[in-house]
């Protein structure tokens, strides 16, 4: 049976475990059934996927350490999962089709079972076929056992997501037919005569053509527009609303569970003090504005004083529109709405013409290499902080973003752990892993490998491991380990961050330490789900460990089904 709602907004700020509306029959166990919806955030009625009933999916509050038990239904025709994102658990329970189960088959129900993570704010996805682009996504709060470094007196949850009118695998099919479909922000005649008369008329030409040769476009910023753009399940005319009391601190949860949309996110009136990311604590930063990739998390506190409603703005890198709600001391309260910023348009320093120095096409799909003979290929990140570039972009990249206010932009070398996670000490090996791709065949790989094209990483439990970020590509990517964290080198040594996603620009490169503590075989891609999907993904496999965990069942060593020459699972469509 099909459930029909008109928009589902899960009450974010609630106290208790939301489950249906139902507490747990018994401590620690939890009931969730994947169900299919038909929703209308645009005018118009599409099926997707839904979690006990609603979308997002129900907000699940833990305590640190206690003991889950979460069984999940699948009522649907096709295989589903659920995924912890950024969960710390055993490889068995991460919840990933053909990596780390069989999935769950339509009328069965399967049992997670696992103690909860460190305190924090993660997200729950499916991650069979490209269920969650349609509805299966939901926020998580673990709560601390202790106190935290940092006061607050209320707590808001705010989902950021994409819902488009066509399905997912509609989608895709459209991206592998014409890569431009959904470009809806080109460049204008306007923006060539503007051109020539800053630059001159043969430099505007000779920009046309060089773009032309390449045949790429410098408004490629987000692959899919024409989203409506939701928070908290709500489009930008139902507007959500957290409520207040004027001088309360009021801590924010920002979650991006969109398939694949980065969102600058503000606050008109207010400063944002950014005090968790990716559900690691790190050193206060107070900032005006912030970019949140897709699948990442901050946490930020704000303290309005006056008794009026301020605007929750998370405009979309593209500028293609947004999602917004609104803080207010009453219900019903609204505050006027930004405009949207012009488009960012890429830049020649977002291209990579051709491979890096040193480096080569052939078969480099393991990466390793001696140390003495790697230097970095790109930028060197940790070298960078000087003057106003964002050392994090390639400079002069259209992409680098600036407050509205022309106040500060928070910039991931800004990030310094609160409490180190790990000890400091050198890495044990690197390995290289160029994010590459062909456009106009809508194909993205690592080191110009598709998933199912390419052998597994192998890591040894127990090394510390150097992932180098290569990204020669003219699209930011989000990359995510499952099961690890990695300590981004943002040149602060013991304090660097831990993030679960680290996102690299265009033409940049950036390194990130894993410490290899979780046996058994996880995933590693690009968090845009249509990226993902078209092959930039790897299987990593940790071999040792105290109960060499990484012996799986036979069955598991399938690769995702192909799609359309992609790497996506073909089932869970609609």
């Amino acid at each position: 049976m099909k459930i029909r709602v008109r928009i589902f907004a899960a009450l974010l700020g609630c106290a208790a475990v939301v489950l249906g509306g139902a507490l747990p029959a018994e401590a620690g166990t939890y009931d969730l059934s994947v169900e299919p919806v038909t929703l209308d955030v645009s005018g118009r009625e599409v099926d997707g996927f839904s979690i006990n009933g609603q979308v997002p999916a129900p907000l699940l509050r833990f305590t640190e350490g206690e003991d889950l038990t979460i069984n999940v239904t699948n009522t649907l025709e096709v295989d589903t999962s659920i995924h912890w994102h950024g969960f710390v658990l055993p490889f068995d329970q991460d919840g990933v089709p053909g990596m780390s189960f069989d999935g769950i088959k339509p009328g069965e129900t399967f049992t997670y079972r696992f103690k909860a993570p460190k305190a924090g704010t993660y997200w729950y996805h499916s991650h069979s076929g490209l269920q969650e682009g349609a509805g299966m996504y939901g926020p998580i709060i673990i709560e601390p056992t202790g106190r935290e470094p940092f006061r607050y007196d209320r707590d808001h949850v705010v989902v950021l997501s994409d819902w488009h009118e066509d399905s997912p695998m509609q989608v895709f099919r459209n991206l592998k037919r014409s890569p431009d479909h959904y470009n809806f922000i080109q460049r204008t005649a306007g923006e060539f005569f503007r051109q020539a008369e800053e630059e001159g008329l043969g430099a505007a030409l000779g920009d046309r053509l060089d773009w032309g040769e390449m045949r790429m476009m410098p408004s490629d910023i987000q692959d899919v527009q024409g989203y409506t753009y939701l928070m908290n399940g709500r489009n930008p005319s139902q507007n959500w609303t957290g409520l207040f009391t004027p001088g309360e601190r009021v801590r924010l949860r920002f979650i991006n569970a969109s398939a694949m949309s980065f969102y600058d996110i503000r606050i008109p009136g207010l400063e944002m003090t950014v005090v968790q990311a990716d559900a690691n604590n790190v050193r206060p930063v107070t900032v005006d504005e912030f970019r949140i990739a897709v699948a990442e998390t901050y946490d930020v506190i704000v303290r309005p004083r006056e008794d009026r409603a301020y605007t929750i703005f998370a405009e979309t890198m593209a500028r293609d529109g947004f999602a917004r709600g609104t803080l207010a001391p009453r219900d019903g309260m609204e505050v006027a709405v930004p405009e949207l910023r012009d488009p960012p348009r890429l830049t020649m320093a977002d291209m990579n013409h051709g491979a890096m120095p040193g480096m080569t096409h052939g078969d480099m799909d393991q990466g390793e290499m001696d140390h003495a003979a790697m230097g970095h290929a790109g930028h060197d990140m940790a070298a960078m902080g000087e003057g106003d570039d964002d050392p994090f972009y390639a400079p002069g990249s259209g992409l680098e973003p600036d407050a509205a206010n022309g106040g500060k932009f928070l910039s991931l070398g800004d990030l310094r752990a609160q409490d180190p996670l790990y000890e400091e000490r050198p890495y044990d090996r690197e390995i290289r892993l160029r994010l590459t791709g062909n456009m106009e065949r809508y194909i993205w790989s690592i080191n110009d490998k598709k998933l199912s094209e390419a052998e597994p990483l192998r890591l040894k439990y127990g090394e510390r491991v150097r992932f180098t970020f290569i990204n020669e590509t003219m699209m930011a990517h989000p990359m995510h380990l499952h099961g690890m964290w990695k300590i981004v080198d943002v040149g602060a040594g013991k304090w660097n961050p831990l993030k679960h996603v680290l996102t690299v620009a265009p033409n940049t490169t950036i390194s990130a330490d894993v410490e290899v503590d979780a046996p058994g075989q996880w995933a590693f891609h690009c968090h845009l789900m249509y990226h993902m999907a078209a092959g930039m993904f790897r299987k990593v496999i940790v071999e040792g460990g105290p109960e060499d965990l990484a012996q799986v069942d036979p069955e598991l060593e399938k690769l995702w089904g192909m799609a359309n020459a992609g790497d996506v699972q073909a089932g869970g469509h609609h």
